[in-house]
C-alpha cells in the first residue's frame, strides 16, 4: 500500500478528519485530527482509527502502524508548543 491509499481509508471513516500518512509498504505513521475524538480516552481514539484499517491489518497488508490522534483543540495546543 502507499500512503495515499491508507489516507483514503482513514478519511472514509471520519466526517471531518485531517489525516496525514507517512511510510510505505506495510508500515505507516498516521496522524488524525478530528472532532470525533472529543472527550475520548487515548485508547478509544486509536481504536476508532484502527477500525478504518482493520481489514488491511488482518490481511497483513499493513503490518505495523503508529497512530497519533488529536482533537482540533489538542492540535492547536501542540502546534503552539512546537509538537506535531
Amino acid at each position: 500500500m502507499n500512503p495515499e491509499e491508507v489516507k483514503a481509508l482513514v478519511e472514509a471513516g471520519f466526517d471531518d478528519a485531517d489525516v496525514a500518512v507517512e511510510g510505505g509498504g506495510d508500515r505507516f505513521q498516521i496522524r488524525v485530527i478530528s472532532t470525533a475524538f472529543d472527550g475520548l480516552m487515548p485508547v478509544k481514539k486509536q481504536q476508532l482509527v484502527y477500525a478504518t484499517i482493520n481489514e488491511q491489518i488482518q490481511s497483513n497488508t499493513i503490518h505495523a502502524v503508529q497512530i497519533i490522534t488529536y482533537t482540533p483543540a489538542e492540535w492547536e495546543k501542540a502546534q503552539k508548543m512546537g509538537i506535531g
